[in-house]
């Protein structure tokens, strides 16, 4: 029997240091997201970030916090809600860290007789930091926990014509009575070592401001975040017929430390004002649910930085979340794979 887990990020339990402590620990712990040796890794996250950011964290938690919970897990549920109805098959869901667990949603799929799962990053563009620990932890969890079941995945599906649309109207319909100077494509980012470390080719060419490093449909672009974003915004500034000097492409949410992928979000919307760009949309596709990074980086944090460098008009677009189209799109890959 077929079944499909839906696979996100996660989120402390409560915007509280107490619980946001140990989240950021097995978060930051995680050798795919700060990939140095485990002492370094220890020393470095338990010995010096986990004394500040836990209370730093809960602050911002706290910001963006709903009633029913973290709004990246209840904007998860209620997309799992709509697709599980159009789904063929079992459908759970779960997160890459945190309480909702990998091991639980499996356990889930297990008990209602699944033996083949469809893992499901909710990552539109591959990187190490987030596609790649996913599979790695669920393969690890499948051998110890689950050694009947067989996994396939679903590949990073940026430029997939269906997802493409689904942005695109996103942003069309909140555009709709927006007159922008500017519409920022904002990606998390990565360090650039991220990038080449993927690159089983490892002929990753350098990186070059504002130009894909790598040929889409070329062996080396198959992992490489930096060109999925690239390759993501083309696609849709292309179906909604946007000019080039009426968009950008940006990195948020660096660590200090390294070099990360440029420009930097927060660097380019606080100097946009002083450059004649006084009316700005944030769009942010590295996302399919909006979190932390969404409604508290950028809708509140940047849009403050940014009137406060003189501008005027800041429209933060929301992910696509549980829009009715998106959860049509998941639900018709998963019955696609169950055929």
């Amino acid at each position: 029997m077929k079944g499909a887990l839906l696979i996100n990020l996660g989120s402390p339990d409560s915007p509280t240091p107490k619980d946001v402590k140990p989240y950021l620990d097995e978060f930051l712990m995680d050798k795919y997201v700060i990939d140095v040796p485990y002492l370094l890794r220890a020393l470095l996250v338990r010995g010096i970030i986990l004394r500040k950011r836990p209370e730093e964290s809960a602050h911002a938690y706290a910001k963006i916090w709903w009633e029913e919970g973290s709004p990246l897990i209840v904007l998860s549920e209620r997309m799992h809600k709509k697709v599980q109805p159009l789904s063929n098959i079992p459908v759970a869901l779960a997160m890459r860290y945190g309480s909702m667990t990998i091991e639980k949603g499996l356990q889930e799929l297990s008990d209602q007789g699944v033996t083949e799962v469809l893992l499901f990053p909710l990552y539109p563009q591959y990187a190490m930091a987030s596609t790649l620990t996913i599979l790695v932890l669920a393969e690890e969890i499948r051998k110890k926990k689950f050694p009947h079941m067989k996994f396939s995945d679903v590949p990073a599906f940026f430029n997939k014509p269906d997802y493409i649309k689904n942005v695109a109207d996103s942003i069309k319909k909140h555009l709709r009575d927006f007159d922008y100077d500017q519409l920022v494509f904002s990606y998390h980012g990565i360090p650039e070592r991220h990038v080449r470390k993927t690159d089983k080719t490892k002929s990753h060419k350098k990186f070059v401001t504002n130009e894909m490093c790598c040929e889409v449909g070329t062996p080396e672009a198959e992992f490489c975040y930096r060109t999925h974003c690239y390759e993501t915004t083309r696609l849709v500034v292309e179906q909604l017929g946007i000019p080039k000097d009426k968009y950008c492409v940006t990195f948020q949410s660096r660590l200090a430390g390294d070099k990360w992928l440029e420009p930097y979000t927060d660097v380019e919307i606080d100097n946009m004002p002083a450059r004649g760009i006084k009316k700005i949309a944030v769009v942010t596709p590295a996302f399919v649910t909006d979190c932390l990074e969404t409604l508290e980086e950028i809708a509140m944090r940047a849009k403050e930085d940014f009137e406060a460098n003189g501008g005027e008009e800041f429209l933060a677009i929301p992910c696509l979340n549980d829009d009715d189209e998106w959860c049509e799109t998941v639900a018709s890959w998963i019955n696609n794979w169950a055929k």
